[in-house]
């Protein structure tokens, strides 16, 4: 992958700052540059053959090809065969993202949209399955026009909700399109390559990150890791971190009606003042008056909702060493399992028991590798009743027990090392 990408706006709309869905129709005859996205979308190829990387791994790009790329992702298209036609939707991540949770499977587990992107991002669609999205293509430009059309689409009642609803219904047939055939994959657990690191700082906004602790979850140096995002953005730590944060403070300003100190607390800045003075430099334009000026009047994230969410996440990162458990915490703040599970998803991309366990693993893997107490001490310490519960979970996370990974994984400058057997 090439030293450093180019930074996409997080914008849906270059007409509109408000739009939640924007769609367009582009065409490519040559590679591009890494791209580093702020915002989610799909690319859906119509027509040409060649190959895209994203997040380092290459996928073929043809005809009924449907992709999905996250915020703080890297895309590549680094090759073209012939030349590519498709389609390009970018849609606000977290109102999608609390719309799809709400609808739980079977099993009473809601479905994660994040993880199941992230896992398995590229849908190749037959014949059958690309009449559908040609047909799905079809009924979304005209409810939305294209980008490069102004004015294409007429102004229709409820136009958020009809957009979001088809957006929606794109999702759960490349869910099932991927599964008719045997696409789908098993989760691999926590990813703690450097290419992740993007996504992670994203994830992590809300607390106060550091580089020194970003190398620690990452086991790398400070200056690797500095190199790193250096190398693939043009931007230091803290400007990545500033840029992350903004892009969640325009969110929150557009699509809530949350104050700036609740604002503050969400993407991890010290207070409303503080938010405003970066806002207004980033932006151009005080706070205010970005808010008076382009906030959607058919909000649709509601500000209890969006508070409880960072309230819950916090709560199991600041108890996650005492006895929890998933009863214990939704009757604490007053609502039900499924509900609880669906905000966790939408806020940290788990539900309560594996947001849980990411917590507790994290902690203990910091603590093999920085103190000398026994496993069984340190399964205690991040709130474990049994070592052999700690095991299973430590493995499923890094692949490797507790002692293998004291023993083979140490911090070394310029990249993770193992040591020789």
């Amino acid at each position: 992958m090439p030293d450093k990408a180019v930074l996409q706006s997080y914008d849906r709309s270059k007409l509109d700052r408000s739009k939640l869905i924007s769609l367009d129709l582009e065409t490519l005859d040559q590679p591009t540059y890494p791209l580093l996205h702020q915002e989610a979308r799909f690319l859906y190829i119509l027509g040409g053959r060649g190959t895209i990387e994203l997040q380092g791994k290459a996928y073929d790009l043809r005809p009924g090809a449907l992709l999905t790329v996250l915020p703080w992702q890297v895309s590549n298209v680094t090759a073209v065969a012939e030349p590519l036609q498709f389609y390009t939707v970018v849609f606000h991540l977290q109102v999608f993202t609390a719309l799809f949770t709400m609808f739980p499977e079977s099993d009473g587990k809601a479905p994660d949209f994040i993880d199941l992107a992230a896992r398995e991002p590229a849908c190749y669609c037959d014949e059958a399955q690309q009449a559908w999205m040609e047909d799905f293509f079809q009924r979304l430009r005209r409810e939305v026009g294209l980008e490069s059309a102004w004015g294409e689409a007429e102004e229709k009642p409820l136009a958020a909700l009809g957009a979001m609803t088809l957006l929606l219904s794109l999702a759960v047939h490349a869910v099932r399109f991927r599964r008719e055939a045997g696409r789908e994959k098993p989760s691999s657990g926590d990813s703690r390559e450097l290419s992740e690191v993007l996504r992670y700082m994203y994830n992590h906004t809300s607390e106060k990150l550091t580089l020194e602790g970003l190398a620690r979850s990452f086991y790398v140096s400070e200056s690797s890791l500095r190199r790193y995002i250096k190398g693939m953005t043009g931007l230091g730590f803290y400007d990545l971190l500033n840029e992350m944060r903004m892009s969640k403070v325009s969110g929150y300003l557009l699509y809530t009606n949350m104050t700036l100190e609740e604002i503050s607390q969400a993407v991890g800045f010290w207070d409303a003042s503080h938010i405003s003075k970066v806002f207004s430099e980033y932006a151009g334009m005080p706070l205010s008056d970005y808010r008076r000026t382009y906030q959607a009047s058919n909000t649709l994230l509601r500000q209890e909702e969006s508070r409880l969410g960072y309230q819950l996440s916090e709560y199991v990162l600041r108890h996650c060493q005492e006895e929890l458990s998933p009863k214990k915490v939704a009757a604490h703040f007053g609502i039900s399992l499924p509900e609880m599970n669906r905000l966790l998803l939408i806020h940290t991309s788990r539900n309560f028991e594996d947001y849980l366990n990411y917590v507790r693993i994290s902690r203990a893997g910091q603590m093999l590798l920085e103190t000398d107490m026994t496993v069984t001490e340190i399964a205690v310490a991040v709130g474990y009743a049994n070592v052999k519960t700690f095991n299973r979970n430590f493995f499923r996370f890094h692949v490797a027990t507790p002692t293998n990974f004291r023993r083979q994984i140490s911090l070394q400058p310029g990249r993770l090392q193992k040591e020789e057997t």
